[in-house]
């Protein structure tokens, strides 16, 4: 007697569910790409230009990467001057549009391939540190840095790809005695550091890896502590790109760079504000965890350092030094009550990465905490802005963190597939899970509302530039990000604002975004308001935005990474030259 359909329908799902339970590595590549292909779409915006124009000039000169000039602040300047990145990731996108084309959903989708390498790296590596691989893996991937930050052109998930893989096969160099892992990690982290500067902080971190002792290691310990030899490798090749540059634009780019944030810092507020400001993007950046420690709250420590927290921002707000130079924001008090809700969640990462120390004292937790308080200390104090891509590299060593805290309370492994040993079949399992899908939804709704804003402002750029760039007068615009992009893309007469060049005649139109950077009010002698376009982007929820306090990109724009309440549209001011009669100074704008 055979059994009915619906028997056998309900039995090969339930295999068909278990093979991918015993396929973590499937699992995690079909959620890396059902959070991500929505956004393929996403217009340019954000610093995605700088990239894209270094790419498209390296499809004609691969020798001269920046060897273009480019108006970013509102004057004329050599590529190699504004830019604080080195090459690398224009590189991939050169070729990536070469082979696919220019089109956003191409180059988005080349990019998804560092997103893949990133998370499944995280899996592979939280293998070495935690029985719970691929709950670290999901916590990764389930951050709003993460995923708002791989839908960006910018550089900093291809970093983190090189940057967990390198660290991989760092671990597994030293654990199967294997000079060739190690080798190929120090290239890894030559190519990291080529593709952002701060990947040159690997080079101590891996050292440190090296000398902390270890019984599951095979290499003795004296040729471990002597590995690190071995990434003189990186260090030599980031030499020679300074030593080309220098040659090559008169001056070294990395040694540049560092001067740059060292002496351009930007701390809208100073000292321990900044600090404070620092703790409220690395809990709402990697929500997930902030989640998550809800869970671990029964230890003492972490609500000493917690309640800690909790007194400092009082005082800050006290003398109202917090919100002092965010005097646009709508509804202070709201963004008061988030920075307070994230800073305590950013304080507990820290605390559970100390205390992880304090009660292992293996090489995982000093591996972690050093990647976890190198990374937040330099988002904070050696930056030249607090920003959210700054937070992104500890988003793998934090869920690897949460993993190994949430098994100290014997919760299942999930290693095998039925529901109980994934950690479902029990309260305090599904709490887990239920905090990690909270922490997706978050991080899928902040990155919709920077996909409406990049559209928003594709968009009204494109309904200044129909109505004011085709008639006969130049329409003159300042701001840059996307509506930048596509004012040029659009062509016609559309002309960017360069202070004590432009020229604009009686009849000339000016366009002002609102909501973008570089901006400056025109002279009213001459410029007369026209009209205000306007065109609604995200609703409640914003990244960009000063009415909000909302600074993903940066935090002059809000001491927030992204925030809650009424986001106003996106506006643009246009202006127009009248009478005509008057004569226009040179430099007008």
């Amino acid at each position: 007697m055979t059994a009915p359909a619906s028997q056998l329908s309900t039995k090969r799902g339930l295999e068909l569910l278990a093979r991918f339970v015993r396929a973590p590595q499937l699992l995690l590549a079909l959620a890396v790409l059902a959070a991500l292909c929505p956004f393929l779409s996403k217009p340019l915006n954000g610093d995605d230009p700088l990239f894209v124009w270094t790419a498209r000039h390296i499809q004609q000169y691969p020798a001269n990467p920046f060897g273009f000039d480019v108006n970013w602040y509102g004057t004329t300047s050599p590529m190699w001057e504004v830019t604080k990145n080195p090459p690398l990731a224009s590189y991939y996108l050169a070729l990536a549009g070469s082979l696919l084309g220019w089109t956003e959903p191409a180059l988005h989708g080349a990019l998804l391939i560092p997103a893949l390498a990133a998370i499944l790296g995280t899996h592979r590596l939280a293998r070495r540190f935690t029985k719970r691989p691929l709950l670290a893996a999901v916590a990764t991937l389930a951050t709003p840095v993460f995923v708002v930050t791989s839908t960006t052109l910018m550089c900093d998930t291809l970093m983190l790809a090189f940057w967990v893989w390198a660290a991989v096969l760092w671990v597994e160099g030293l654990d199967a005695n294997s000079s060739r892992q190690l080798i190929g990690s120090a290239l890894l982290v030559a190519l990291a550091a080529l593709t952002k500067y701060f990947a040159i902080g690997l080079i101590p971190l891996l050292a440190a890896y090296s000398w902390i002792p270890d019984k599951q290691r095979l290499m003795p310990k004296r040729k471990a502590a002597f590995s690190g030899l071995l990434l003189l490798i990186p260090v030599a090749i980031v030499s020679a790109y300074e030593w080309a540059t220098r040659a090559h634009y008169g001056m070294g780019l990395l040694s540049e760079a560092a001067h740059y944030a060292l002496t351009t810092r930007v701390l809208g507020v100073a000292g321990l504000s900044n600090g404070l400001m620092t703790l409220d993007f690395t809990g709402a950046c990697l929500a997930t965890a902030s989640f998550l420690a809800l869970l671990l709250w029964r230890n003492r420590p972490l609500m000493g350092i917690s309640a800690a927290v909790l007194i400092v921002i009082g005082v800050l707000f006290a003398g109202n030094r917090m919100l002092k130079p965010y005097d646009e924001l709508s509804s202070p008090g709201a963004v008061q009550f988030q920075i307070i809700a994230w800073a305590i969640g950013g304080s507990g990462i820290l605390a559970l990465a100390i205390l992880d120390v304090w009660r292992n004292r293996d090489s995982g937790a000093w591996f972690l905490a050093l990647w976890i308080l190198g990374t937040f200390a330099f988002a904070g104090f050696f930056n030249w802005i607090v920003n959210a891509r700054s937070i992104l590299p500890m988003a793998p060593a934090v869920g690897i963190l949460m993993a190994r805290q949430l098994e100290r309370g014997r919760q299942p492994t999930d290693r095998a597939w039925s529901f109980r040993n994934w950690g479902l079949g029990n309260w305090a399992g599904k709490s887990v899970w239920l905090c990690v899908i909270a922490s997706a939804g978050l991080s899928l709704w902040t990155a919709r509302s920077d996909f409406l804003f990049a559209k928003a402002s594709r968009e009204i750029a494109g309904q200044a530039w129909n109505k004011y760039a085709r008639s006969e007068h130049t329409l003159w615009f300042e701001g840059h990000w996307g509506f930048q992009y596509y004012m040029e893309k659009f062509g016609g007469n559309a002309r960017a604002v360069v202070a004590q060049h432009s020229a604009p005649r009686p009849g000339d139109y000016l366009a002002i975004p609102l909501n973008n950077s570089n901006i400056a009010m025109p002279n009213t002698n001459f410029w007369h308001p026209s009209e205000i376009l306007s065109l609604p982007g995200p609703r409640w929820l914003a990244t960009t935005s000063k009415e909000v306090g909302a600074g993903f990109q940066a935090s002059v724009w809000g001491p927030l990474p992204f925030g809650f309440g009424p986001v106003p549209p996106e506006r643009v001011l246009v202006y127009v030259i009248r009478p005509p009669t008057l004569p226009i100074p040179a430099g007008s704008p």
